[in-house]
């Protein structure tokens, strides 16, 4: 039986992002986190841990990036320009 492939995200300090720092195999998501700990947080570097199953990760591909974000230029409602801004609001 092959088990699912789960991927590993460790967020190393409070305030930073998650990373992604590998992969594994496992039966569950309960499994997958303490495959994670043994693998990727053996000298306690990691404050969380993140493990999803790769099947479910859902991406853009490199291909595909013009689509996603060029032009900008055609989005006025990208730009702050676009919105009225009431006379009350001092402040932006």
């Amino acid at each position: 039986m092959k088990l699912p492939l789960y991927e590993v995200f460790v967020r190393s300090k409070r305030g930073l992002d998650h990373k992604h720092v590998g992969s594994l195999h496992a039966k569950d998501g309960a499994q997958a986190l303490k495959f994670a700990r043994d693998c990727y947080t053996r000298r306690g570097e990691g404050l969380s841990i993140w493990v999803v199953r790769s099947s479910d990760i859902v991406a853009s591909q490199e291909e595909d990036a013009a689509s996603f974000f060029d032009p900008s230029d055609d989005k006025p409602y990208r730009h702050a320009t676009f919105y009225r801004i009431p006379p009350e609001v001092k402040n932006l």
